[in-house]
């Protein structure tokens, strides 16, 4: 993050309209997302999915088809052509919002053609535990990619370049991870289920040659095509974490530019997240997974949650240069596979904290801003209707307080389990300072120093209606409503 008070915005959520329409609203709305205090954007996986033009992304199939070639049913991907993508882009970009790329490594999906090759099976919960003879399976492995003909890329993937699978073609009903012939599973990757190398699909080999320098040489054109920004890494913490570190440095080399970059490492355990940013000597930022479940378990639990303690055990907490403050995602939202809700009441209180505080690069949810509506099945099999709240209006105020008035010291009043407060003194530049006081509770008010003697602050929240002055020494109680959120600022 190279803008003072940047703000991420994920610009997607899971049940977008598959109507190819996305690139081009995001042409369209550049301008007004830059003036509202957004600096960048996290676009979804721009290539071909499996699932084609109604694939959301992360089922990958071609890198090199941004919308481009007829593949697997379509020629657009989900969010649009390859020429509104790249328009997108520079919309964005006109508008002085830098643009991330949505990086899938870890799995490709969708073979053209299947192959034959020795596996051993291992148990799904556990990859230590083999449950099976080595033994001859049928793989789909082989992607020719007969649409695109070999442009931008020559490279045909088979077996070899993977190193483990799911399914095997000549016993369907079974359940199991296929380590495949003279592969190991990767190290440096998340411990759960024994070794989390493999997710989905057809697993990259990260020691293969081949695969790094083809992914390597993708980077390349994938900035030379479009001229991005910036990077997220889907599923880091699957991948050998020393791989990220080593093609990020490759394409920032290839830039000459100093090209960002933040990995999904979805694990609520923040030892794991330092693990990953000491393997990978801090040059990727983290996503703060266990911010996001500390809002979750707060918005369950109402008055019972020690306000106190929202910030222990996140990375914003004890990494915050390198953490991206989130309250929802596309993997967290109601009904996906990772589904840990924000409650509604509560995600104006998490926006602030992320917001107009000092530490953390935060990271705003289309679904959130927007609001939604979709249709989908839960996990006990039954169909939901879901309206997620429009929280616009409320995070607007929020941008607009950031841009204008979180600078300077910031003195904290965390110092009561159902209320607590931050006061931001300003600076020269951005004088009168900012008081926030936010409650679970019934409604409240906390006693802060905001360092402006016999001055009138109003909440711009329009939650409390009467002003407050500040005593002669820039002192003054600062009241919020229950279970709500009030940001004063010099009226």
């Amino acid at each position: 993050m190279s803008d003072p008070n940047g703000v991420m915005m994920q610009y997607f959520h899971w049940y977008n309209p598959d109507d190819g329409s996305l690139w081009n609203q995001v042409a369209a709305k550049s301008q007004e997302l830059a003036e509202a205090g957004i600096t960048s954007l996290w676009l979804p996986p721009a290539y071909k999915g499996t699932g084609g033009g109604m694939d959301v992304g992360y089922g990958v199939y071609d890198l090199f088809d941004l919308g481009e070639f007829d593949q697997k049913g379509s020629v657009r991907t989900k969010y649009g052509t390859k020429e509104e993508y790249v328009n997108a882009i520079k919309a964005a970009k006109a508008a002085g919002i830098r643009v991330y790329a949505d990086v899938v490594f870890n799995h490709k999906m969708g073979a053209d053609e299947a192959e034959e090759v020795e596996a051993t099976p291992f148990n799904m919960e556990d990859r230590h535990a083999p449950i099976g003879e080595y033994q001859t399976i049928k793989a789909w492995t082989h992607f020719t990619f007969p649409g695109r003909q070999g442009k931008h890329s020559t490279m045909e993937w088979h077996w070899w370049h993977f190193d483990a699978i799911d399914y095997n073609a000549y016993n369907e009903g079974e359940s199991a991870v296929y380590l495949l012939k003279g592969k190991s599973f990767e190290e440096n990757v998340d411990k759960e289920k024994g070794n989390f190398d493999y997710l989905m699909g057809c697993d990259l080999d990260m020691e293969n040659p081949e695969v790094v320098g083809e992914l390597k040489y993708w980077g390349e054109w994938c900035y030379d095509t479009t001229d991005i920004d910036g990077f997220r890494f889907d599923a880091v913490k699957h991948v050998s974490a020393e791989f990220f570190q080593e093609w990020l440095q490759h394409v920032r080399q290839y830039a000459k530019r100093d090209l960002f970059a933040v990995g999904e490492y979805w694990s609520y355990e923040v030892d794991a997240l330092h693990h990953f940013i000491e393997t990978t000597d801090g040059t990727v930022h983290l996503f703060d997974a266990p911010l996001h479940y500390n809002f979750h378990v707060a918005s369950q639990a109402g008055e019972n949650y020690d306000l106190t303690k929202i910030f222990d055990n996140s990375l914003v907490q004890q990494q915050p240069t390198l953490a991206v403050t989130l309250v929802e995602n596309h993997d967290s939202q109601p009904l996906q596979s990772l589904e840990s809700i924000v409650e509604p009441w509560f995600k104006p209180l998490a926006y602030a904290l992320i917001l107009l505080r000092e530490a953390g690069y935060p990271c705003i949810f289309y679904g959130d801003y927007y609001g939604a509506n979709y249709k989908d099945y839960g996990k006990d099999g039954n169909e939901y209707e879901i309206w997620m709240d429009c929280h616009r209006f409320l995070i607007d105020k929020f941008l607009y307080a950031r841009q204008n008035y979180a600078y300077g010291a910031q003195y904290d009043y965390f110092d009561h389990p159902s209320t607590i407060g931050w006061t931001r003194l300003g600076d020269d530049e951005h004088p009168g300072g900012m008081a926030v006081v936010l409650t679970n509770g019934s409604g409240g008010g906390k006693w802060m120093e905001i360092g402006q003697p016999n001055t009138t602050y109003v909440d711009i929240t329009e939650h409390v209606k009467e002003p407050i002055t500040t005593n002669d020494d820039g002192w003054a109680e600062f009241r919020c409503n229950g279970g709500s959120v009030s940001v004063w600022v010099k009226q």
